[in-house]
């Protein structure tokens, strides 16, 4: 007797754009409104980014969802609220029909290098770098597959002008302010400014291995003037510039991993910590920690931990213990 074929389950990504398509059919998500990010999606559906992405962009080649500069993914104003009777893959753009091959449609003609950078920008902004593909562009900008690449040559190559573009949207007064520590902290306030607006910038590349964009380098010009014509080595003066950097970096980094390890694991850091309360509680009455048992024993209501205000205290700091070598004084005994 020949045993019954089990139906396969349905794949997560499609549960997952049927359950938006139902907020959507239902009203509770109406036109215009912020449809759950990737790093919402995987929290609450506990699946990987990957999946997210891809039920988002099966939502997006429906025409259901659409993906505005500076606001995100959200409703289509002109989204039916009908199911369609079979998702299409979202690995492959629907068939328009048939085309003059010398009349392109509306959104190929209209198609240029800074819409797709901008588009990569988007993305990495609302769902992190991960999601960005060649391909996850093209669906969202309406055209074939392969039409980015006739502006880009590959995602490493899109990546670098996105970047450089970012660290483009900030520039500086032609009147600098009087006195290098002012302009220093121009300059890394301005990056600093750049990293939160962009965070995926700080995952490019460590410091040891610099992006080497004009824009970037602008920054990096505008620090490097205000140490320069103070009587210091080459090498001194540029291991400060790398150590400012690192700072503003260095923290830049955990803006990304903090959205990343809450979408991987579906806590916020507050939940995250409360999961670890016995641990730090049984470490802290140990008896090996004392200076850490005292400390945390008297916070009360809990450690905040604040990146701004790390940023800000590590900035003054620095630059403290810095004055002395730039403006060549002996430090105090």
């Amino acid at each position: 007797m020949t045993k019954p074929t089990a139906t396969p389950a349905e794949p997560p990504y499609l549960r997952i754009a049927a359950g938006i398509r139902r907020r959507i059919a239902d009203g509770e998500l109406a036109a215009g409104d912020r449809v759950p990010s990737t790093r919402q999606i995987a929290r609450e559906w506990g699946v990987a980014l990957a999946t997210a992405t891809k039920a988002l962009t099966t939502l997006r080649l429906e025409g259901l969802i659409e993906t505005r500069p500076r606001t995100g993914t959200v409703v289509a104003g002109t989204a039916p609220v009908t199911a369609p009777r079979r998702s299409p893959s979202p690995d492959r753009v629907p068939d328009r029909g048939p085309t003059s091959a010398s009349a392109p449609s509306a959104p190929e003609r209209e198609l240029s290098l800074d819409r797709i950078v901008r588009t990569g920008m988007a993305i990495a902004d609302t769902e992190g770098l991960p999601a960005l593909s060649m391909r996850g562009i093209a669906a969202r900008l309406g055209v074939a597959a392969m039409s980015p690449y006739r502006y880009v040559p590959s995602k490493d190559d899109l990546v670098l002008l996105m970047a450089d573009t970012a660290f483009g949207e900030e520039s500086y007064p032609a009147d600098a302010p009087e006195g290098w520590r002012p302009r220093v902290e121009l300059g890394v306030r301005t990056l600093w400014t750049l990293y939160r607006r962009h965070p995926w910038l700080a995952q490019l590349g460590p410091v040891t291995r610099p992006l080497l964009v004009p824009n970037l380098m602008v920054h990096g010009e505008w620090v490097l003037s205000a140490l320069d014509g103070h009587g210091l080595a080459p090498t001194t003066l540029f291991d400060i510039h790398v150590l400012i950097y690192s700072h503003t970096h260095g923290l830049a980094v955990h803006l990304e991993r903090e959205a990343q390890a809450e979408a991987a694991t579906g806590q916020s850091d507050d939940q995250w910590m409360d999961s670890r309360a016995p641990t730090l509680q049984g470490l802290a009455e140990s008896g090996r920690f004392p200076a850490f048992a005292k400390i945390v024993g008297s916070f009360g209501d809990g450690y905040d931990l604040r990146l701004d205000a790390l940023f800000e205290l590590g900035l003054k700091a620095l630059l403290d213990g810095l004055t002395p070598i730039i403006e060549g004084r002996k430090a105090a005994p």
